[in-house]
């Protein structure tokens, strides 16, 4: 692509100027009016917004150059698509030496590495650096350190495609800039914010409770905990607002010049407390402020080096974070990972940091990826806002949204964010000057939100819960520093004037409890027997006492999140088990603390309300009908999207179900979506096709006209079940490892198919183990032995199907071995005309494995698994009714099994060669005997 005629204006009038712009009288925002801005409208974005966008969505904000300290200051552009930030450019002098400066680079690498941008550039249009900013900023790096492009500003009319292609806006809308800015492109050592921050955090904690246990020793494990975690919350939140210019810059490190470090920071503590309101900064009993306030931290003792040592790795140009742009989706996932671990108390008082057991069991802490949480924001608070109106007596005003099990707030956060955008918007549409109390013009002439009426949506429509007190604070966190984004000192001088607090306290909307048990559970708990443990373990949670106003109205307006998944603790407690399964229709079969989640959440939302979660996707197929059914009943359902492994360190793939309360209409229609990269698919599925079926499962790939080829093959079919028993093999779970033998010892001995590896399509391949058969005898005992079921399900002629995978596989065995419970004993029960050879045949087809992915979809899926509930519906030729119907595949599925064993047994290359053509040749004809036999024209499981 040509280079467009502008550009060669720019060049030439900077050649023709160079002497004077590099002289030092030519200053930076000259550079960037007269080059910069037009250099990057070359490229197609919209530098000025003359789109007239909002806000929310202008493709570059221009950063109001506020000075914060020793050379720092917000990035000069951050350039956008859609709202999401992609990039940030930092502008300079000519007479800066970009290529050789450290303190430019260094500068522009905190910015951009603490929001988590992994690529940003550095301009004074002479020079144009790109920098990779996944690369962990040190203040000693060269300017060439993680530097992986660089431009001269004579060289950009030739270069001109290589630029277009990465930094245009349209590059960006074609994915060449992410493919360009992709983890592992370009070089090694990068360290993410959130890990980076995440160690630093937990060293604090280790430092802070080995100290304070130490010097205050009459502290109870619960006490350390909660001084802790207050502790660093009070100082990263007054951090943040140093950097963002609403707190004077430097306060913290000010108070290292001298002793009693602590109490000093105590000072500066209770001042915050003047000027917030907030329940972090909280040491007095006030009027209308009915929450304890804070008495431990005020006489508690901590080290001057132990603060020290925090507090200086928090400043320029020690600290590699920037935290005016740190983003608060970030914060929230550190701290997601941080309160997966907790302080013990050893019994020599000792301070202990170790994992929370629950974490512990469920292998980490998994934090909702953002995308996900705006999707569900969009798609529950987006609907519920349309044609609502903004402001205190405006409709949105009475909206009312929870999250049940909020954790470090990630939800809450999203759909605040939500709230500022849609009234900030609402207000400038109809015209901004009739909103003077609601808005303001910045001082970049944009219009924002005044923190009175940020304060007030917080307040009227956002509200949580969650079991642990520290999340609860997490959460309180991250919404008050929302609360402040784009205040400054300046603007916060209003609320002293007139005696009132910036910050709003927010003991009435977040609160501690547990969602799922209220005060009822002790009805049928002796309290005496309980310790203190117990009671703070099960935290028992009054609704209508603690929101008496919402559920008066009858309940929330939306309840959205991701709630725990698994069994937890309460795995420990049959008191808890039994209390929830007779609390919650839904809970029969499997418990898993989703499920009674969603009956809770479901069971606040009000007539016409939102509901949307984050859940396991083995709701949508799993074993679990009565939560379905509960889900079926109570909501018109309006999306279900499959993530896959949306979680990074999870194995296991994700769902979100959105639904608005109220019975489906007869006609009511589901937008489903599969996010997968090599298989998208969008589509709509009626809602009483979920009810239609035996279990209810929700079967997101079944199309229109999926649903008519296998309703067509249920018109041509039996069941699998009426003909042929399925029978798990010896069960390796429930019986001592030395029942499984490599020789065969006695009598009881019998041959084994063990492992997975023993079976191929059509072909065993027994491996020498044994298995000791008779019934477990009891402990006195010396002989061991296994009850592998009955002897007739082995000695009959049978087939073997695997267990685990996403295709069907099976084999025969007319030998009399036994099986290990990797394999289901399939054989038949009732005369039929399709016999064990044919079935083999019609098991390892294209359209078994086809049928089975599509009543069940866990293609190349983690834990995909075939079950007997599956055999058992899998179909069969209704020929099969006839002694003779099936003759032809019975015939080819005795010829394969043959040219199978026969392929296994060939040595050379040419003779294994010639039997695999016998092999295709009689997998295509069973293929078009199966096609015959179900008398389908179309079969796309001939595609697999």
């Amino acid at each position: 692509m040509a280079a467009p005629r502008g550009l060669y204006s720019l060049v030439e009038r900077f050649e023709r100027n160079l002497d004077a712009y590099r002289s030092g009288h030519y200053n930076e925002t000259q550079v960037r009016l007269e080059f910069i801005n037009p250099f990057f409208e070359l490229l197609g974005w919209d530098i000025n917004n003359e789109q007239g966008n909002a806000e929310a969505y202008k493709d570059v904000i221009h950063e109001y150059s506020l000075k914060l300290g020793d050379g720092t200051k917000v990035p000069d552009y951050c350039f956008r698509v859609g709202g999401t930030r992609k990039f940030f450019v930092e502008a300079k002098k000519p007479s800066v030496y970009i290529k050789e400066e450290i303190s430019p680079a260094y500068q522009l690498r905190r910015y951009a590495w603490s929001a988590k941008l992994p690529i940003s550039m550095l301009t004074d249009f002479e020079e144009f650096a790109v920098y990779d900013c996944r690369v962990k900023p040190n203040k000693f790096d060269k300017a060439s350190k993680a530097r992986i492009g660089y431009f001269t500003f004579d060289e950009y009319p030739d270069r001109w495609d290589e630029l277009a292609d990465v930094f245009s806006k349209d590059s960006i809308y074609k994915g060449s800039f992410d493919r360009y800015a992709a983890p592992g492109r370009h070089k090694k050592g990068t360290a993410e914010v959130d890990a980076e921050f995440l160690k630093e955090i937990e060293a604090w904690r280790v430092a802070l409770a080995r100290n304070l246990a130490l010097r205050n020793p009459t502290l109870s494990q619960r006490e350390l905990n909660y001084a802790v975690q207050v502790t660093i919350d009070r100082i990263i939140f007054l951090r943040i607002c140093e950097d963002r210019g609403i707190e004077p810059y430097s306060q913290l490190m000010g108070l290292l010049g001298g002793p009693n470090v602590y109490r000093r920071l105590l000072e500066v503590f209770q001042r915050a407390d003047d000027r917030y309101n907030s329940g972090l900064f909280h040491f007095r009993s006030e009027k209308n402020r009915p929450a304890a306030h804070d008495e431990l931290t005020l006489r508690l003792a901590i080290d001057d080096r132990t603060l020290k040592d925090i507090i200086e790795r928090l400043y320029y140009p020690d600290s590699p974070y920037e935290f005016s742009v740190l983003p608060a989706d970030i914060l929230g996932q550190v701290y997601e990972q941080f309160l997966g671990k907790v302080i013990r108390l050893t019994p020599g008082h000792r301070a202990v940091v170790e994992d929370k057991p629950e974490v512990k069991k469920a292998g980490g802490v998994y934090y909702t990826p953002t995308h996900i949480v705006n999707y569900i924001v969009e798609h529950t608070i987006g609907k519920l806002l349309k044609g609502k109106t903004p402001g205190p007596r405006g409709t949105a005003s009475k909206l009312r949204i929870l999250d049940p099990a909020c954790g470090s707030g990630s939800f809450l956060i999203a759909a605040y964010q939500y709230l500022l955008d849609w009234h900030l918007d609402r207000y400038v549409d109809a015209g901004a000057n009739k909103h003077k109390k609601r808005i303001y013009k910045g001082p970049r002439g944009d219009w924002k939100l005044t923190t009175a009426e940020r304060k007030r949506i917080v307040l009227t429509n956002i509200f949580g819960v969650d079991i642990d007190s520290q999340a609860v604070e997490t959460t309180k966190l991250s919404l008050l520093l929302k609360v402040l984004e784009g205040e400054s000192s300046e603007t916060l001088k209003s609320y002293v004037l007139l005696h009132e607090r910036a910050l709003p306290d927010l003991e009435a909307n977040v609160k501690c409890g547990n969602s799922l048990i209220e005060a009822d559970y002790f009805d049928t708990q002796q309290l005496d027997l309980l310790d203190d443990e117990s009671r703070v373990r099960v935290n028992t949670f009054d609704w209508r006492a603690e929101f008496p106003e919402v559920m008066e109205s009858s309940g929330f307006d939306a309840v959205i999140g991701n709630p725990p998944w698994g069994q937890k603790a309460i795995d420990r407690d049959e008191r808890i088990k039994s209390y929830m399964r007779e609390r919650y229709q839904s809970l029969s079969g499997i418990f898993d603390l989703f499920r009674p989640f969603v009956e809770r959440g479901i069971s606040l939302t009000n007539d016409g309300g939102m509901f949307g979660m984050v859940l396991p996707d083995i709701i949508l197929l799993k074993d679990y009908p009565d939560t379905r059914r509960y889900i079926l009943d109570k909501l018109a359902i309006t999306r279900i999207d499959w993530w896959g492994m949306a979680f990074p360190t999870a194995v296991i793939d994700a769902a979100t179900i959105v639904g608005r309360r109220g019975i489906a209409a007869r006609n009511h229609c589901v937008e489903v979506a599969l996010h997968d990269r090599d298989s998208p698919l969008v589509h709509s599925l009626p809602q009483s096709g979920f009810l239609n079926n035996p279990r209810q499962v929700f079967n997101l790939h079944l199309t229109e006209e999926l649903r008519t080829i296998l309703a067509g093959i249920d018109s041509k079919s039996l069941k699998f079940g009426d003909y042929f028993a399925a029978h798990e093999g010896v069960h390796s779970g429930n019986i001592r490892q030395e029942l499984f033998v490599e020789r065969k010892k006695d009598d009881t001995c019998r041959p084994l198919y063990f492992g997975r590896d023993e079976i191929k399509p059509y072909v065993l391949d027994w491996k020498g183990k044994f298995v000791r058969l008779g019934v477990i005898p009891t402990a006195s005992s010396k002989a061991r032995y296994a009850n592998a079921g009955r002897r007739e399900w082995y000695d009959c002629p049978k087939l073997l199907v695997r267990r685990t995978g996403d295709y069907v596989l099976a084999a025969v065995d007319e030998n009399g071995y036994y099986a290990s419970n990797n394999f289901f004993v399939v054989f038949s029960h009732k005369d039929c005309g399709l016999n064990i050879d044919g079935l083999s045949g019609l098991l390892n087809s294209k359209f078994m494995t086809w049928y089975f992915r599509t009543i069940e979809p866990r293609k190349g899926r983690v834990f995909a698994e075939l079950k007997i509930k599956h055999l058992q519906q899998f179909p069969i030729p209704k020929q099969a009714q006839s002694s003779n119907g099936c003759d032809i595949l019975n015939k080819h599925g005795q010829q394969r099994i043959a040219a199978a064993y026969d392929l296994a047994k060939a040595t050379t290359a040419d003779s294994k060669s010639k039997v695999q053509r016998i092999c295709d040749y009689l997998d295509k004809k069973i293929e078009m005997e199966i096609n015959d036999l179900f008398g389908i024209g179309k079969s796309p499981w001939l595609e697999y």
